[in-house]
C-alpha cells in the first residue's frame, strides 16, 4: 500500500513543487489513513489545510480505495 501512496504522491509532488513545497508519506495508521508531512513553502501555509483535503486526500483516494483520509503532521 505505501508504494502506491508514494507512487501517487510523486504527481502531488510535482504541483506543490512550483510553489515551492514538498510532501513525504509519513506513516499509514493502522486505520488506513495517510499520514503525511508537508515541507517547504507548504509548511505553515495557510492554504495547507485545503490542499490536503481537497488535492491529496482525493488523489490517494482515487489511487488507493483504502485509504479513509489524510492527516498532516509536524
Amino acid at each position: 500500500m505505501e508504494e502506491k501512496i508514494n507512487a501517487a504522491l510523486a504527481d502531488v509532488r510535482q504541483v506543490l513543487a512550483r510553489d515551492g513545497g514538498d510532501i513525504e508519506l509519513v506513516e499509514v495508521t493502522g486505520d488506513n489513513i495517510a499520514r503525511v508531512r508537508l515541507m517547504g513553502h507548504c509548511a505553515g501555509c495557510p492554504g495547507a489545510r485545503m490542499t490536503l483535503k481537497g488535492i491529496v486526500e482525493q488523489i490517494l483516494q482515487e489511487a488507493v480505495p483504502e485509504i479513509k483520509g489524510v492527516e498532516a503532521v509536524d
